[in-house]
């Protein structure tokens, strides 16, 4: 039987997605090396509507090594670089 994983819920002062986009990118980018924290499943969710999550980035597995690190609804294929919080 695997053992559960825990989610860190981790509330901003920030009042709008594209800013806590942007801080999340950033954790990504500072903390990457941190191989506990799974940045590609990152979600983000409204204060008081915390059941109704978005995904940030694609994470769909590469050819080869690693994930995708476009935002989730992006256009023509995938790939290992993102290209800013906004595309």
């Amino acid at each position: 039987m695997t053992s559960p994983r825990w989610i860190i819920h981790l509330p901003t002062t920030l009042t709008s997605v594209d800013g806590a986009i942007i801080l999340a990118a950033a954790l990504r980018d500072s903390l990457g090396h941190v191989t506990a924290i799974d940045f590609g499943e990152t979600t983000l969710s409204e204060e008081d509507r915390q059941f109704l999550r978005t995904r940030i980035w694609c994470d769909a597995k590469l050819d080869g090594a690693g994930r995708c690190r476009r935002r989730d609804d992006h256009d023509g294929p995938c790939r290992a670089t993102d290209e800013g919080p906004g595309r």
